[in-house]
């Protein structure tokens, strides 16, 4: 943990090195998030509720998404930028360090400039919790901690996933983009309105409606046992499949000879 606060103070300082560079980056991820709550303003204005979920219960979800995704990609950017080490030979010299490459991977890119969004979602969520007519409890207050981090943690999974894919393509497939970016938009409603068949697919396959939809219902009062409750700790099984297939392309690993 020492070493990993070594590399935050690094990333920190050179990054605000630019001030202005920094605050317009950061003003850009805030009007980036703003264009899609937008899209969520104009739905609910117009159809008052959607699926049976109200404008407030639907920011929540939204906020939640977002906020996320925003985490891991902030902490979790070094397994997104992870094609271009392995292009120009860079994770060579990771394999001779004698830290774990997983975490010289994590330590590599910090990105603070995501706290444009991790703003809007404060924002969301200051309006959204008061009028969302919950019937806030200490339990509730957890599963909502529950939700964003175990949420984040399930992010960072898919991004491993995308970096091992890479040790067999050379370059990460456009096609886990649905499930981080994807995620991210299709996230904005409760999964339950893209029908049945993806809500089985959210569940079973990639859980991301272990962390957004089930506890939600318990949130809102859908659903009445507390096990619910602990619904999002289910996305933390996803790391095994993931810790599994990144230990697999490193194993077949060949460097690039640069």
């Amino acid at each position: 943990m020492r070493l990993y606060m070594k590399y935050f103070k690094i990333h920190l300082a050179s990054q605000m090195a630019y001030k202005l560079s920094f605050a317009l980056t950061a003003l850009g991820q805030f009007l980036n998030s703003f264009t899609a709550f937008l899209g969520v303003w104009f739905m609910f204005q117009r159809f008052h509720q959607v699926d049976g979920f109200s404008f407030q219960e639907g920011l929540l979800c939204f906020a939640v998404v977002l906020l996320a995704f925003s985490l891991a990609e902030c902490f979790g950017r070094g397994f997104d930028m992870f094609p271009q080490m392995i292009a120009n030979g860079e994770f060579d010299r990771v394999l001779v360090r004698p830290r774990s490459p997983i975490f010289q991977v994590l330590a590599s890119k910090m990105e603070f400039t995501r706290i444009g969004r991790i703003l809007q979602t404060c924002l969301i969520f200051a309006y959204a919790l008061p009028t969302s007519q919950i019937a806030w409890s200490g339990m509730k207050v957890l599963t909502l901690v529950l939700m964003v981090l175990c949420g984040a943690v399930l992010f960072f999974f898919l991004f491993l996933i995308y970096a091992g894919i890479t040790f067999f393509t050379l370059e990460g497939l456009e096609v886990m983009n649905i499930f981080t970016d994807g995620a991210r938009e299709f996230g904005r409603y409760p999964f339950s309105v893209y029908g049945k068949q993806v809500l089985r697919f959210l569940t079973y396959l990639i859980p991301l409606a272990w962390f957004q939809y089930y506890p939600f219902l318990y949130l809102i009062g859908k659903v009445s046992d507390p096990i619910w409750a602990f619904s999002p700790l289910l996305c933390l099984l996803f790391g095994l499949p993931a810790y599994g297939f990144w230990r697999w392309g490193l194993y077949h690993y060949k460097s690039t000879g640069s």
